[in-house]
């Protein structure tokens, strides 16, 4: 059976026709799009930082002065719009046996052939990779992000210290674009999946070919709409 922590207050059957199923709250959506609007706005202020070749990035954002100071406090809202979701989505985010049969049945997942592999809960281990991968690489960049900030941190670390971040933060920025460009094809990848995003609901039939020990879950526990 999946673990009680699958199961999130908003989630919901509702029968239908056509049956849907609710799997993100209204809060969860909008922070969701803070954090990927801000993850977009530090990949394109960073990449203009990075290579005099890109400086022309810098013109979406004013300038290079004002690209040098928005730079860091997008980051800030990054790291909290973020780690709320992450104290939300945690524990749903912890392995399990079943995602060891998922990993070693890649070939099945890529081929579609989804009927082959354990039944999943709410997130997959893909998923749960993306969840464990974006919460370390934040943490990496606000952390190295904070030891450059010479405006108000200049003076806590010394010069050999902020050049090791400097190099920590480009490769961990490198990172995490690389894992949101996964991300996003994903979502686009397996259809259906975008709009759980922006209706904050699934087809029945999307969640029962992708995640049908989360909605054998919900219909266990009697989360149906009993006005439908």
């Amino acid at each position: 059976m999946t673990k009680a922590s699958d199961l999130e207050p908003e989630d919901a059957i509702h029968r239908g026709p056509p049956v849907t199923v609710d799997r993100y709250g209204a809060g969860k959506r909008v922070n969701h799009w803070i954090t990927a609007s801000s993850l977009i706005l530090l990949a394109l202020s960073g990449l203009a930082m990075f290579h005099p070749s890109l400086f022309f990035l810098t013109g979406l954002f004013g300038g290079g002065q004002n690209t040098r100071m928005l730079h860091p406090w997008i980051g800030v809202v990054l790291f909290f719009s973020f780690y709320i979701f992450f104290f939300q989505l945690w524990k749903a985010n912890l392995f399990t046996r079943a995602d060891m049969g998922w990993f070693t049945g890649i070939r099945d997942v890529i081929g579609g052939h989804e009927d082959r592999l354990p039944e999943m809960g709410k997130y997959n281990a893909g998923q749960k990779v993306i969840f464990w991968a974006m919460a370390l690489l934040i943490v990496a960049l606000i952390i190295t992000g904070v030891i450059i900030w010479d405006q108000y941190f200049y003076s806590y670390t010394s010069i050999e210290t902020k050049r090791f971040a400097v190099l920590a933060h480009a490769v961990a920025a490198v990172l995490i674009i690389c894992v949101f460009i996964v991300h996003v094809y994903a979502a686009f990848w397996t259809r259906g999946t975008f709009r759980a995003m922006t209706k904050g609901s699934v087809t029945g039939g999307w969640a029962w070919r992708h995640h049908r020990k989360w909605l054998k879950e919900l219909a266990g526990r009697g989360r149906i709409d009993p006005a439908e």
